[in-house]
């Protein structure tokens, strides 16, 4: 049975023994050669340090292409042109899987061809040294983003390859991304995961690891979101990871977007321990983009303003061209841009908005719900908490692919543009809570004439690519 607990040196390295026998760059890792190298990085390339010290909102994008010197030229543009503070490599699909071999040819193609026939970097075909040279050649930290359900061997690789912060986590890289992988297994997996970044962390060489927070992306509730990234904080805790950045995504409403950013920090310093360093990542709107470039920045600049006033330490952009699927460098530049003027423009002015301790508070109270319930369910153990309350669906993710979660949560706007729980199914929420949803949802459908019903929810998930914030029926108000 899966167990909260730390993996015993002896069993961390027969797995990375095994681990880096899937593919022929694994043999070139050596843990101390490894530590030598991260202690010659400058300090201004120490994710860590560089997100900790910050006294503003540090801009990420996302970005990743298979050849090095591909991925090497579109940071350089995106530090230079975009002002980028933080840089990615987004790891390639089937590196994702696992698929090494599938990950090569399309590496060797892209070689030949001098074509992008990988939809991001794969880290572990280019090795070891293929990493330190994208490292050294940007002036910047890097983290490794990816979506990985089993990423042990990537970790290794990239974190002896200089790379200083990887995304991800065992419940938001297999819940919203995957149909069959087991969640006890990734959650195994993931230890593996979190402890390596904890060997390195004693070592000196503190590892920052960043639980991925918009989960499905699609009108995710703040508090499950905020939830799911403390219970991957508390296991990788466990592990020995002392840099975490907790993350959330973007819903819209800015009262509530302020709020649960607030609350992802107040909670993560209340559930994690002392000596753990809790930073925060906004992720902008996550969902369906406008076709339309003008529009497009409107929905990027909402979320500038969003983060001005929440002032996380990190904001990942997006880009005008999110609608057609990967951007050009030039339009990823623009939206970092964008984002940039935006927070320049509005951080120093003291903007209040009613409502946000309100809806603070009830994120809050929202989120304990969830998390004792994990705790019950697994007699204070939180991995084994976790498994349970998934099996039971109490606790849930909307719109989850997995078998390892129920998916039968619903969301819907209220009539404020807040993300509230249409159907609770299982979720474990007290009747108080379930009221004060179902009160606000009653408010919405007497607002647009017609009964609550799963077509609200539809309307939502549709609704900001079509131009708007609630999916009202044409014609309601």
């Amino acid at each position: 049975m899966i167990r909260d607990e730390r993996i015993p040196s002896d069993e961390l390295r027969r797995i990375d023994e095994e681990i880096r026998s899937d593919w022929h760059t694994g043999e070139q890792v050596d843990f101390e050669e490894a530590i030598a190298y991260h202690e010659s990085l400058p300090d201004h390339k120490r994710f860590a340090d560089v997100l900790e010290s910050a006294d503003h909102p540090l801009l990420q994008p996302r970005a990743g292409v298979p050849r090095l010197e591909d991925q090497i030229e579109l940071l350089q543009y995106l530090h230079e042109e975009g002002a980028a503070d933080l840089l990615p490599t987004t790891i390639d699909s089937y590196t994702r899987d696992n698929e090494y071999g599938k990950a090569q040819e399309g590496l060797d193609k892209a070689r030949d061809t001098g074509e992008d026939t990988l939809n991001g970097f794969p880290a572990v075909n280019h090795g070891i040294d293929g990493c330190r040279e994208l490292i050294e050649a940007i002036d910047a930290p890097i983290e490794v983003r990816h979506g990985t359900p089993d990423a042990r061997l990537l970790a290794a690789i990239t974190f002896a390859g200089g790379f200083q912060s990887f995304e991800g986590g065992p419940i938001s890289y297999n819940i919203p991304y995957t149909k069959r992988h087991d969640l006890a297994k990734t959650i195994e997996h993931w230890q593996f995961v979190d402890r390596l970044a904890g060997a390195y962390t004693e070592r000196g060489v503190r590892i920052n690891r960043e639980p991925f927070g918009p989960l499905t992306g699609t009108l995710v509730p703040p508090s499950i979101a905020i939830a799911v990234m403390l219970i991957e904080g508390l296991l990788a805790a466990t592990q020995g990871v002392r840099s975490l950045t907790l993350g959330y995504g973007q819903v819209g409403n800015v009262v509530q977007d302020v709020a649960a950013l607030r609350a992802l920090r107040k909670l993560g310093n209340e559930y994690l321990p002392d000596d753990v360093v809790v930073t925060t990542v906004f992720h902008e709107w996550m969902g369906g983009f406008p076709p339309d470039e003008a529009r497009a920045n409107g929905v990027i600049s909402l979320g500038g303003m969003t983060a001005a006033i929440a002032k996380p330490d990190k904001v990942i952009t997006k880009s005008p061209q999110e609608f057609q699927g990967v951007p050009t460098k030039e339009a990823n530049a623009a939206g970092l841009r964008t984002t940039r003027q935006i927070i320049d423009m509005a951080i120093e002015q003291q903007i209040d908005i009613d409502g946000i301790e309100e809806e603070q508070e009830l994120i809050e109270r929202e989120t304990r719900c969830l998390m004792d319930t994990v705790f019950d369910h697994g007699d204070g153990d939180v991995a084994w908490g976790t498994i349970k309350a998934f099996e039971s669906g109490a606790l849930d993710v909307p719109f989850a692919p997995s078998d390892s979660a129920r998916g039968d949560v619903l969301p819907a706007r209220d009539d404020d543009g807040r993300v509230r729980i249409f159907e609770f199914a299982d979720l474990e929420m007290d009747d108080e809570i379930k009221e004060i949803h179902a009160a606000r949802l009653s408010q919405r459908a007497e607002t647009e004439g017609r009964d609550q019903s799963f077509r609200m929810v539809a309307d939502d998930v549709d609704a900001i690519s079509d131009g708007k914030l609630i999916g009202r029926p044409q014609g309601g108000a």
